[in-house]
């Protein structure tokens, strides 16, 4: 990349609101007229990234650069971009035409030079004509077009979008998306848009930035990010997946539900853990069982508009959603075919639950502040630090808390076809993960609990606990 494509850079920010991590070393290149979608859940960041671009938060640690000029600690008033935001922040007492000239006036700029930019940008926005009507009187698609006419009508280099749609109908939604696209390509400014919304995203961007937890999951085209999810995160957050435990027996075969299938994926090793992500579209699914790779019983379905959606129970005990233009009914025997090319391999991130602990005793270890029984340890003294190991499936969550060792909150689940697997968030912000059938919500509040017999330890020397802990920082 030439030195001059970048606009924006983002080195190595990190932001902690009351005590809480929400942007954990993130950094970021964007190029000149990109169309750039952050894009994650609600309070992963996202918003926070966009305010210390537009400069109305300063970062805790790092730096933002623009065109080389690091614009840090510089006011939002002397930055050459504008922000459009989701609640439009339009002046109430002012009317259309003087809502967009407002920011030309405070340049000095002479009324004749003003008229012409306004009636310009009005005309882009489809707004010519509307002029002297009072802001409160426009629906809420006119609003947002006076929003982005007031932005751009100062010819800012970069253009920041606050969720700028989420406060329209679907309808309205969509065209609105269609003409942001189209002002984008007339203006070759860059774009810097904010959503939850993965349609949006796909829809409108040059470049995916996948966040969560204050933490960039992956960066690229929305091909890219559909077809290419780096880890189960960002294939379960993008579109509809089925992601599946599956291991890599040899490069271009790999086992999952049961079964072997041919795969394009390479370099992982043999017999490796791995999850696969195989999209609901991608999954072939017809009356002849004798042709098929495997067979299941289709247990719903729904029609989308578009398509039939399915969900069949394999022989082997998975369930995987299926795709099609073609309705199989509930409880008719089906054959399913998955092409190599459609089967994505990931690297697992873990394989089970791996703390750092403190021997209180020698049948007893805490783990992140909580006391767990486990069996007893030889050649271990008390107050070592310890390597602990645990299975995901060997952590067992309970409804009341306070019955757990450990406190926390359901805060990621994924379906792996036959089980759940969740993520949970301890009080100090660590994470436990666990495999269940149980079915939580996000959100629950949970308390923790593991049985001495499937708690592993392993002494852990002073320098190693140091690399272990720079490993989880990173």
């Amino acid at each position: 990349m030439k030195k001059n494509d970048t606009i924006i850079k983002i080195d190595s920010v990190s932001k902690a609101f009351d005590g809480v991590t929400v942007l954990d070393e993130v950094s970021l290149d964007i190029k000149r007229g990109e169309f750039v979608t952050l894009l994650g859940p609600s309070g992963c960041g996202k918003t926070t990234l966009l305010r210390l671009i537009a400069g109305f938060a300063l970062p805790d640690s790092g730096s933002i650069y623009m065109e080389g000029e690091d614009i840090t600690h510089v006011p939002p008033y002397q930055r050459p971009l504008n922000t459009v935001f989701q609640r439009y922040a339009l002046f109430p007492h002012l009317d259309v035409y003087d809502n967009v000239a407002f920011g030309l006036r405070l340049q000095k700029m002479p009324k004749d030079e003003i008229d012409k930019k306004v009636r310009k940008v009005l005309k882009m926005v489809s707004m010519t004509g509307y002029e002297d009507r009072d802001v409160e009187s426009l629906s809420g698609g006119q609003q947002q077009r006076v929003a982005i006419a007031r932005a751009i009508v100062n010819q800012p280099k970069v253009l920041l979008l606050d969720e700028p749609l989420a406060a329209l109908d679907l309808k309205m939604r969509k065209d609105m998306q269609i003409e942001l696209k189209e002002m984008h390509q007339k203006l070759g400014i860059t774009f810097i848009y904010v959503t939850h919304d993965q349609e949006e995203a796909l829809t409108l961007s040059d470049t995916i930035v996948v966040v969560n937890e204050g933490r960039i999951q992956q960066i690229g085209t929305p091909a890219d990010i559909y077809n290419e999810p780096q880890n189960p995160f960002v294939a379960d957050f993008i579109g509809e997946s089925n992601i599946l435990n599956a291991t890599m027996i040899e490069d271009g075969k790999v086992n999952f539900i049961g079964h072997d299938f041919e795969c394009v994926d390479k370099g992982f090793g043999n017999d490796v853990p791995v999850d696969v992500v195989v999209r609901p579209e991608d999954i072939y699914i017809m009356n002849n069982l004798d042709a098929a790779q495997f067979t299941g019983k289709v247990k719903s379905c729904v029609f989308k508009g578009v398509h039939y959606e399915m969900f069949v129970d394999t022989a082997d005990g998975y369930e995987v959603m299926v795709q099609d233009y073609n309705a199989f009914e509930p409880g008719s025997e089906v054959g399913l075919i998955i092409k190599p090319q459609d089967i994505q391999v990931m690297k697992k991130p873990f394989t089970s639950n791996i703390f750092e602990g403190t021997m209180l005793a020698e049948d007893k270890v805490e783990i992140f502040g909580g006391e767990f029984a486990c069996k007893p340890q030889e050649g271990i003294a008390v107050g070592d630090k310890v390597e602990v190991e645990v299975a995901f499936n060997k952590v067992d969550l309970v409804d009341n808390a306070e019955d757990g060792v450990l406190e926390g909150f359901v805060s990621f689940i994924l379906y792996k076809g036959n089980h759940y697997h969740l993520t949970v968030t301890v009080d100090n912000g660590a994470y436990i993960y666990v495999d269940t059938q149980d079915i939580w919500d996000k959100s629950d509040w949970v308390g923790v609990n593991i049985a001495p017999k499937d708690i592993q330890i392993r002494s852990l020397s002073a320098s190693a606990a140091e690399v272990k802990t720079q490993g989880k920082d990173e």
